[in-house]
């Protein structure tokens, strides 16, 4: 059972270091960089990690490209915020050692967020299946909150220990990623997908949001952190019910602008 590592990255020099050595144990280690303009590749090369550069064509056609560009069938799939722990890594190398193995595994994600541990808030376990049998399954196409699925029938089981994940840095980069990465591509998503909104959403799904974080999810016990994600949550869900109601009128609009005159 030999094993790569696979991360894209775009602009992780901050990053990619420490992903790297937490992987240094892979039989490869493979990033996918779309053209960064910082240090991110000269790192990964220097670290010894395999590079392929070409250009954006989204999360799920990225690391689809990532997967099939590896040397092994076994693929251990991170992102450039992620860390494997020793613990981790000790428990993926037992599998090694089995006769049998699932075709995939579900590994629980453990985020930080203002220098605090989030268990609940609906960030904890987060399992995500990131080790997996490529032959197995694909990614999944979609535009946002993409995942690897396995085929039909295929074995899951789940992993103990832990992955680290540093996602957010702070307030600041927490609000600009919401406006400029996950509320427009969760509102093109649900275009896409056929769901729609309404006026009533839109002014809902925002108090929806954070009660649902902060006391259905137990964000509370996350102290101010917790607080904080459930308002994060809550801006999230509004902008996106907001962008979405204006595709949707922009599409009706078009609709009506090229709609035959049968007046005579």
């Amino acid at each position: 059972m030999k094993i790569s590592a696979v991360l894209i990255t775009f602009n992780e020099e901050a990053n990619i270091a420490d992903a790297l050595h937490s992987v240094e144990w892979a039989d490869e280690r493979l990033v996918v960089d779309s053209k960064s303009t910082d240090s991110t590749i000269e790192i990964a090369r220097e670290l010894g990690a395999r590079v392929i550069t070409r250009d954006w064509p989204g999360f799920s056609k990225q690391k689809q490209f990532a997967v099939d560009s590896a040397e092994n069938d076994w693929i251990l799939s991170i992102d450039a915020d992620e860390r494997v722990t020793p613990e981790l890594r000790g428990e993926i190398e037992s599998l090694r050692q089995r006769n049998e193995l699932a075709e995939g595994y579900r590994i629980p994600r453990l985020s930080t967020y203002m220098g605090r541990e989030i268990r609940h808030s609906g960030w904890y376990p987060d399992r995500q299946l990131r080790l997996f049998d490529r032959r197995k399954g694909r990614w999944n196409g979609r535009i946002i909150h993409e995942s690897f699925e396995l085929e039909p029938g295929a074995k899951t089981a789940d992993l103990e220990n832990h992955l680290l994940h540093f996602s957010v840095t702070d307030a600041a980069y927490h609000h600009k990623m919401i406006g400029e990465r996950y509320a427009p591509l969760a509102a093109r998503q649900m275009l896409e997908s056929g769901r729609g909104t309404s006026k009533t959403k839109v002014l809902i799904s925002g108090p929806a949001a954070f009660i649902r974080s902060y006391f259905l999810k137990l964000g509370i016990l996350d102290g101010f952190p917790g607080y904080c994600i459930a308002r994060f949550a809550a801006h999230n869900a509004y902008l996106k019910h907001l962008l979405l109601l204006e595709m949707q009128r922009s599409i009706a609009g078009e609709i009506t602008t090229n709609r035959p005159d049968v007046t005579s």
